[in-house]
């Protein structure tokens, strides 16, 4: 696995990790939040503008549709964070309301996206550490 691969399995995982457990730990206020962003355009439009920014460094220096699901993966939320920054910056905020904050007033949409979103991580994580040390090279023996 290439060490961008690597590297950017390691970051997305341990991302994912960490925001599915905060979003689970704080449901109720992670709700009020996200509405109240979603619901405020200049807000919307920095966070569309940083996500165009993540989604095109990831497809500009990862687009590798090869080399195992861990980096087709990788390459996959790339694709969907460029398309999601997109949709922030081109679709009106009535329609954005509705499009993010539908699921989040569903119950179990809300615990189904959690527990993807932490299996992903787990994937991730596991995938980029185990590929790291398969990579780097045994110590040297102690005399």
């Amino acid at each position: 696995m290439l060490p961008r691969t690597i590297f950017l399995s390691k970051l997305l995982g341990l991302y994912c990790l960490i925001l599915a457990f905060s979003l689970a730990l704080h449901k109720t206020e992670s709700m009020e939040e996200i509405a109240a962003l979603v619901q405020n355009a200049p807000d919307m439009l920095v966070v569309g503008v940083f996500t165009l920014f993540a989604g095109l460094a990831m497809i500009l220096g990862h687009n590798l549709w090869h080399g195992g699901g861990v980096t087709i993966v990788v390459t996959l939320i790339g694709w969907v964070t460029l398309l999601k920054s997109v949709l922030i910056l081109l679709v009106p905020a009535s329609v954005e309301s509705r499009i993010f904050l539908g699921p989040l007033h569903s119950e179990g949409l809300y615990y189904f996206r959690l527990a993807l979103t932490f299996l992903l991580g787990v994937y991730l994580t596991y995938g980029g550490f185990t590929a790291a040390s398969k990579s780097q090279p045994p110590a040297p023996a102690d005399r």
